[in-house]
């Protein structure tokens, strides 16, 4: 498969808000929309912002396409609004990568078949926000209770990360 083109434009940052974006040239976004194969939804994009790499989705909003500057693209985003920044940009095709989940996460779903069964079958996202809410956990403790609340969350127990189980 060959590589997508990379697309490079100077663009205002600005402020919706309180989420620092910039505006994507038409030009640039009807190509991106033709790597993507589609000109609706959330649309997975990479490039830099001023020499930076990041992984973003590219959203409208109120009638708008826009990509959102978030503080891993660009250090102090919102104290910056006004600020001219360099953005390359093309399609992302690449899988969304999942967060590796914790070892004692991983050991609960290999005991719990039912559990694993319905954790494989949940969309990305929702592994990776399980994922991330039980890595963020300061204790041992902690970690042990929630990854009970977890599997119970996908036994259709208890809620879990503010959801009942989908």
């Amino acid at each position: 498969m060959a590589r997508s083109p990379f697309f490079t434009f100077k663009a205002q940052l600005d402020l919706i808000g309180i989420n620092p974006f910039v505006a994507v040239p038409e030009p640039v976004l009807q190509e991106i929309f033709r790597i993507a194969g589609k000109d609706k939804g959330p649309i997975p994009v990479k490039g830099t912002v001023n020499g930076q790499p990041y992984m973003q989705t590219l959203v409208r909003f109120k009638g708008a396409w826009r990509l959102y500057i978030n503080t891993s693209m660009l250090q102090n985003a919102t104290q910056r609004i006004g600020e001219k920044i360099e953005v390359t940009i093309t399609g992302n095709d690449d899988p969304p990568a999942l967060l590796k989940a914790p070892a004692g996460f991983e050991a609960a779903l290999k005991k719990d078949k039912a559990a694993r069964a319905v954790f494989e079958n949940l969309p990305p996202y929702l592994q990776k926000e399980i994922n991330r809410y039980l890595l963020q956990l300061k204790t041992a403790e902690s970690l042990h209770r929630n990854i009970q609340r977890a599997i119970n969350f996908l036994k259709g127990k208890e809620r879990f990360i503010g959801r009942d189980r989908p």
